[in-house]
């Protein structure tokens, strides 16, 4: 076993500054102004949408030239516009995720309305970034948004992966899956991408609103079946008559575009594992796009720690195991626990660790929102499941419950970071000593 740095940090501060590290890299601030072309001939609409599309929109503010006109809208989560921005030429409205409200509906119908009327000499700067599927939530025409939500939490609830989820989103949308790039016709079209999803598919972040849809109806039908989403009426027919079907790739009618994804959940956990490093410990990237039930994924985790800690293998200790993607919750009848996929995952892997020696943890959201709750995630020390214990806390049975939130809470282990402004989804980071 190779010595302890006996300079690191104590556990907790050095995991946290390991999540601070990887929420850094994918900060709009930092990346995006490197991907900014020069002003065109004509005029430069830009148009965003995710919990990081204000803080895109104040990077492009700052970078671009005050000579070069400039406009445009943007929609964020509440509360996820930086403090310190001021929009000057461009305007920044809040609605609801991860389901949509009228603030989002209203939103999306600007933006078409400010796309319409573009010639061949303008430039479109769409900001996307994760969240921007729900904060885009204008339906079809002949579903309501009270449909349109409804149909959203039971996806929420369903345990479908976020490429399911996206697939039925864009087919209910009159914005998503390539629509918002044919109002956006002849312009130029750069969209810039902060991608939150496994593979990062820019046809999947926020679901696609530039980028033509390779998924039909009968996709979204399918998907709605598997995991028995009930549907409106309306719905059905439109879908079986493929009325609601979106642009496919190499469709003419799209404008020509280019799509530059400026962070990606890799370039994260990698900014992590140089932390770590810079520090003197062993970091592994295990992968980015891993998902499945966050309990599961937490005591798959747990496995490969405990061999860590045991055995040596597959990595010698010290070392720091990262790992990202998206995970699910799948919510039973009347659930009404409290937590998101990253407390969950640390309860599932505190569970499978059973106080294993050696072993801390950091799960988070880099949104810094664990699911809908304040926290961006917890931290799991050794100790967390016999102190739960000794507070009268059943784990197991919070874990059933879906009540993560309450194991962690009276710990003083949950981790609070406030609205971080970008997104590169779950981070997890397992160190064993």
């Amino acid at each position: 076993m190779a010595a302890m740095n006996p300079d690191l940090p104590e556990p907790r501060e050095l995991l946290t500054r390991l999540f601070h590290a990887a929420v850094a890299r994918a900060q709009p601030s930092r990346v995006l102004a490197a991907h900014l072309p020069p002003p065109p001939r004509g005029r430069t609409l830009v148009l965003g949408a995710g919990k990081a599309s204000a803080a895109m929109a104040q990077a492009l503010e700052a970078a671009w030239p005050d000579s070069a006109p400039l406009s445009g809208l943007v929609v964020t989560r509440y509360g996820h516009t930086p403090a310190d921005y001021r929009p000057r030429r461009l305007e920044v409205v809040e609605a609801a995720h991860p389901v949509p409200d009228a603030a989002g509906e209203r939103a999306a119908a600007r933006m078409l309305q400010l796309a319409g009327g573009l010639g061949p000499e303008d430039l479109v700067i769409c900001l996307i970034s994760g969240g921007g599927s729900a904060l885009l939530g204008l339906p079809q025409p002949g579903l309501t948004l009270a449909e349109k939500q409804q149909i959203n939490k039971a996806l929420l609830a369903s345990g479908a992966g976020i490429a399911e989820m996206n697939c039925v989103r864009k087919h209910l949308s009159a914005i998503k899956g390539g629509r918002l790039a044919l109002a956006c016709a002849p312009a130029r079209l750069l969209t810039l991408l902060i991608s939150d999803v496994p593979g990062d598919d820019p046809a999947v972040i926020a679901s696609g609103p530039t980028v033509a849809d390779p998924g039909r109806c009968a996709d979204a039908l399918a998907i709605c079946q598997r995991y028995r989403i009930a549907l409106p009426e309306v719905v059905r027919q439109a879908w079986a008559r493929g009325d609601w079907e979106t642009p496919k790739p190499g469709d003419p009618r799209l404008p020509p575009q280019e799509l530059r994804l400026i962070a990606t959940p890799m370039q994260s956990l990698q900014a992590a594992a140089g932390a770590a490093r810079a520090l003197g410990l062993a970091a592994h990237v295990l992968s980015d796009e891993i998902e499945g039930e966050s309990r599961d994924i937490g005591r798959m985790h747990a496995a490969l720690a405990r061999s860590v800690a045991r055995h040596g293998q597959p990595f010698a200790r010290p070392c720091v195991l990262l790992s990202g993607g998206e995970t699910t919750v799948t919510l039973g009848p009347g659930a009404a626990g409290r937590g998101g996929r990253a407390s969950e995952f640390l309860l599932g892997c505190a569970l499978a660790l059973d106080g294993e020696p050696g072993v801390w943890a950091l799960a988070a959201d880099t949104d810094g929102i664990d699911g809908v709750e304040d926290n961006a995630g917890a931290l799991l020390a050794p100790s967390s499941l016999a102190r739960a214990r000794a507070l009268g806390l059943r784990p197991a049975e919070l874990l059933g419950a879906h009540d993560a939130y309450r194991f962690f809470e009276p710990l003083g282990d949950l981790l609070f970071t406030g609205p971080t402004q970008t997104n590169v989804n779950d981070f997890r980071a397992l160190l064993v000593i």
